[in-house]
């Protein structure tokens, strides 16, 4: 008799096969490792005032970026995605190591690729400290550290009750300019040249994770989604949130587009590489000043509510204040499935 596979996403293939019981042992059992799978990064630390964070991110191409992609580009986001999750930790960056198959050894695109790559590294000092190159498919997989003060570290299991729920900048502009080059819609070239940046060079949030320590409860990156990568942090926090749709935050080029297309993407885009983040409600001054004091737009979406008899992790309303009707809850909640 052949037995039928299960299709696993990512995170359920993560949660069945590397993060065991076995695993979770040998990480308790390591006095250095104070968290292990299952957060942006992991940290480690002995007895120093510090932890170390350390996060990994693939780049597949095909996958992950359009064969020929701009080098330039594709050399900033392959770290950014990175620094991305030390920002959502609080951590301050150390240094990053890169693997990197290369199907040729084309010297202008080698060129182009570490001149991004050194010119974000250098904005947020963080060197290149080790790695390894091989021939095959295009894939760039770069692991990078940072640092945070003990108990400082911003996790997704900390969110509280009562806590407003934030998102940094837009969202919706990285699945925007996918869906032009796709051809999915139709973008003016003016338009397209305005958000082009937000997919192919997303600015990762070090200055506001490292302010947030000691004033966000729970944070994480948004990457597959703003409402999918919260449910990450509702689920690890045994919380509920209430969102209200109207109030996640647009680009004038996303709100030239039809309504159901706008919450789409805002919802569960991806790539926005923004923190969404938790926090008191007593702390909500704080963060406006935060705001203003980084030049970057801080947006209150929701709150953060008891699970009790709540069958789903994160209720939806619409501008009217109307709960959303199940199919259309489901369709913003999805998030990027790397497998799908």
């Amino acid at each position: 008799m052949k037995l039928e596979s299960v299709k696993l996403n990512e995170f359920a293939l993560i949660e069945r096969f590397f993060k065991t019981s076995a695993n979770a042992k040998l990480v308790s059992d390591t006095n250095s490792i104070a968290l292990g799978i299952g957060d942006d990064c992991a940290l480690f630390g002995n007895e120093s005032l510090n932890q170390i964070a350390v996060t990994t991110d693939m780049l597949v191409e095909g996958r992950h970026f359009f064969a020929g992609a701009n080098p330039e580009w594709l050399g900033q986001k392959a770290l950014a995605v990175n620094l991305s999750d030390l920002a959502a930790m609080g951590a301050s960056p150390l240094g990053f190591s890169l693997a990197l198959a290369l199907p040729t050894v084309d010297e202008g695109w080698l060129e182009a690729f570490s001149r991004g790559l050194h010119t974000l590294a250098h904005t947020y000092s963080c060197p290149l400290i080790g790695g390894d190159t091989t021939a095959g498919p295009l894939n760039i997989c770069i692991t990078a550290f940072g640092s945070i003060p003990k108990e400082q570290a911003l996790k997704r299991s900390g969110a509280q009750v009562g806590d407003d729920i934030w998102v940094s900048g837009i969202v919706g502009d990285a699945r925007l300019t996918l869906a032009a080059l796709r051809h999915e819609i139709t973008l003016p070239a003016s338009d397209l040249s305005t958000i082009q940046s937000r997919m192919h060079q997303p600015s990762p949030r070090i200055e506001l994770g490292v302010a947030l320590r000691g004033i966000a409860n729970s944070a994480i990156d948004v990457s597959d989604g703003l409402l999918g990568d919260l449910q990450h942090i509702l689920k690890q926090s045994d919380k509920h949130a209430v969102v209200f749709l109207d109030q996640l935050p647009k680009s004038s080029t996303m709100l030239k587009q039809d309504p159901d297309m706008q919450n789409y993407f805002a919802a569960c885009g991806g790539d926005d590489y923004e923190l969404c983040f938790t926090a008191p409600i007593s702390l909500s001054a704080q963060i406006t000043r935060l705001s203003q004091t980084l030049h970057l737009p801080l947006t209150k979406i929701g709150s953060i509510g008891s699970p009790e008899n709540k069958p789903a992790l994160i209720t939806l309303l619409n501008s009217d204040g109307n709960i959303l009707g199940e199919p259309e809850t489901a369709a913003l909640l999805a998030s990027f499935d790397h497998f799908a």
